[in-house]
Order: C-alpha cells, then sequence, then structure tokens
C-alpha cells in the first residue's frame, strides 16, 4: 500500500515536469526579443537605419501602404513622402487614436514620421522607432516640405519579424 502511493507519487511528479518542461522552451526568448546592448543605445536613428540594410523604393510603392506600431495595430495610411527643410527625408501620414485603421479622413490629425524611424515590413510599413504616444504627442503637419514624385526612389530600412 505504501509502495503505491509512494509510486503514484512520483509519477505524478514526473508527468508534471514532463508537461512543465515544454512550456519553458515555449516561453524563452529568441534573439530579436532579447534588449539591445548598451553600445545600440547610444546611435543615432541614422545609424540604426543603416544597420537595418536599407533599400530603394519608389514613393509611389509607399504611398498607401498601412502604417503599424509594435502590435501590428493600424496607425493610418501613408499619404505622401515629402523632403523637408533640412534635407530628411520624412512620411505624412494621418492619424487618429481611434479608428485609425478606418479610411475615414474625419477627424485625422496629419503627422510627419522620419523616415530614420520606420522599416518596410512587406506591403505595409513599421513604426520601430515612433510609438503611437509619439504620434499623439507629435505636431500637425502642416506642409513645411516638398513633395517627392511618385516616381522618385528613396532608401527605407527593411525590417522582418
Amino acid at each position: 500500500m505504501l509502495r503505491s502511493t509512494v509510486v503514484r507519487g512520483l509519477g505524478a511528479v514526473l508527468l508534471t515536469a514532463l508537461v512543465a518542461a515544454p512550456a519553458k522552451v515555449v516561453l524563452a526568448t529568441t534573439p530579436q526579443d532579447a534588449q539591445p546592448s548598451p553600445d545600440a543605445k547610444k546611435l543615432t536613428p541614422e545609424e540604426r537605419m543603416a544597420r537595418r540594410y536599407p533599400q530603394a523604393v519608389r514613393v509611389g510603392f509607399l504611398v498607401g501602404l498601412p502604417m503599424l506600431d509594435e502590435r501590428d495595430s493600424t496607425l493610418g495610411y501613408i499619404r505622401e513622402a515629402v523632403r523637408m527643410g533640412d534635407g530628411k527625408i520624412a512620411l505624412v501620414v494621418p492619424h487618429r487614436a481611434w479608428l485609425a485603421w478606418a479610411p475615414l479622413d474625419w477627424g485625422r490629425k496629419p503627422v510627419a514620421v522620419p523616415i530614420e524611424t520606420v522599416a518596410i515590413l512587406a506591403r505595409q510599413v513599421a513604426a520601430l522607432e515612433f510609438s503611437r504616444a509619439d504620434f499623439a504627442a507629435a505636431p500637425a503637419y502642416a506642409g513645411g516640405g516638398t513633395p517627392l514624385a511618385p516616381d522618385e526612389s528613396i532608401r527605407i530600412a527593411v525590417y522582418r519579424r
């Protein structure tokens, strides 16, 4: 009787260990989830963009693509690409906090997102270093840049998940 109780208890412990072991493997972090090295935090946005293998893309290809946040929620759709007064390129994205995925322009604020803070991800653009809070805090774009022609090529970082 005592022996069968010990065997059942040992069996339950082994079964628990076998069931819990795969959960630890599944929850292990991947290299992309790892914290950035201390050196990476000191890089400028331009240097981080250069590390993401920027590729030439036509402006007309970018217009109309959705811009996603870190949770893959749509922040808005790219309306145009402009060259700002300092020579840097920005993507103009009309944004609103609620119903950002809806194609209506009612209640949207155009935001100029620096090209260094985003990366292209197939048929969408990921806002890697421009969070939802940054969109809300950004001033409305008032047309201070020169619009780029649809057939002009610009360089944008490449991203994969």
